[in-house]
Order: structure tokens, then C-alpha cells, then sequence
């Protein structure tokens, strides 16, 4: 079976958000429209504590995009975003939500941050998101949303590395830096994944 995985179509990523991604409202009437292509569909949703490490506030004298070593991980300190039950960690109001079967929380733990659909940086836990394709017989993972060089990567890269066959869908996801987008693709082709 073919799944359709929807990231992060978030209020703090799009238009106006704390840590937009440009044009990154383009893509929701794609990913409407492409939803009808899929048996089964999920979504994964940001959702930090106010008070997680990730957070560029939650470290004093440093600024947003700095890098700082975060338990032992390199870490990007972000501005706050997608904070729990905030309007900004709400999915937008545009994106199609009836179809999708279940939705996968990720950076929940202040501690570590957490790109990937299936587990937080430092591969400490996974999110389930293995489990529930695997019980679904998915074989086939197609990757949509935001943002294309961060938490499409990693969670594109994460179902190559969990053995399912895998394509981000290009016109479906934007990045935050264009010049490191381009190179991201040609790596993840390389190890396999299909840029569709």
C-alpha cells in the first residue's frame, strides 16, 4: 500500500508564523488535491513545550540560527514555534484534514528537538509512526509539506532507512534555503529515494 505523509502544515511554518517558510503556502491546495491519490494518509504536527532547548528564548545572549551543541547534537536554536495548543501549532485552516487517518506528534521532549515523522534527533524515541505503516502494509511512503530541507529530509530519510520504498513529492514542499535544498536531493537520491 501507498501512504501519503503530510508534515508539519502548521500555522507557525506558513504566512505570517514565527518561523515561516517561503511560499510555503503554495503547496496546500497541491497537497489537497493529491490526497485523493492515497488509500491512507497521515500527519505529523510539531508540538514543543513553551520551554523547549530548541528555542533560541530559552538560551540567553544567543540569537535565532545560531548553532549551539544540545545534549551532545548540534542543535539550530529556532525562534518559538508550534508551541503546545497555541494558534501557531494548529494546522492551517486551508489544509484538507478529513482524510488523514492519524496524526503523529513530534518534539514534545524540551530536551531534544525532533525533525523526523518517526523519531527525535538523536534517535533516542520514535514516534510510531513505524509501527502504524508497518501494521498498514505500507510499502510505498510519499513525503509532502514543510519544510523540504529539514522535516521532509529527515523524515523522508528516516522511511528509506526503516526500508520503505520513498519519494518526496517536489511541487508539494518548500525549503527554507534553496541552495542547501538542491544539495539535500541529490544525497537523498543517491541513497535511493525517489524525488518525484
Amino acid at each position: 500500500m501507498k501512504a501519503l505523509i503530510i508534515v508539519d502544515i502548521q500555522n507557525d511554518f506558513l504566512e505570517d508564523g514565527s518561523l515561516a517558510v517561503p511560499f510555503g503556502n503554495q503547496i496546500i491546495p497541491i497537497i489537497n488535491e493529491i490526497q485523493k491519490e492515497f488509500e491512507l494518509i497521515v500527519a505529523t504536527q510539531d508540538w514543543h513545550p513553551a520551554d523547549h532547548k530548541s528555542f533560541a528564548a530559552e538560551h540567553p545572549g544567543k540569537n535565532n540560527f545560531e548553532r549551539i551543541d544540545l545534549n551532545g547534537l548540534s542543535q539550530v536554536l529556532w525562534p518559538v514555534h508550534c508551541v503546545q495548543g497555541s494558534f501557531g501549532a494548529d494546522f492551517h485552516k486551508d489544509l484538507e484534514i478529513n482524510s488523514i487517518e492519524a496524526i503523529f506528534r513530534k518534539g514534545m521532549d524540551k530536551e531534544i528537538d525532533s525533525y523526523s515523522g518517526f523519531f527525535d534527533n538523536g534517535k533516542r524515541k520514535n514516534t510510531g509512526l513505524f509501527g502504524y505503516l508497518k501494521d498498514r502494509n505500507v510499502s510505498d511512503v510519499f513525503v509532502c509539506g514543510l519544510a523540504a530541507d529539514f522535516c521532509i529530509y529527515f523524515t523522508a530519510n528516516d522511511a528509506l532507512d526503516l526500508g520503505f520504498k520513498t519519494s518526496i513529492i517536489s511541487k508539494a514542499t518548500k525549503p527554507i534555503d534553496v541552495e542547501n535544498w538542491k544539495k539535500i536531493q541529490e544525497d537523498f537520491k543517491t541513497k535511493g529515494g525517489n524525488i518525484i
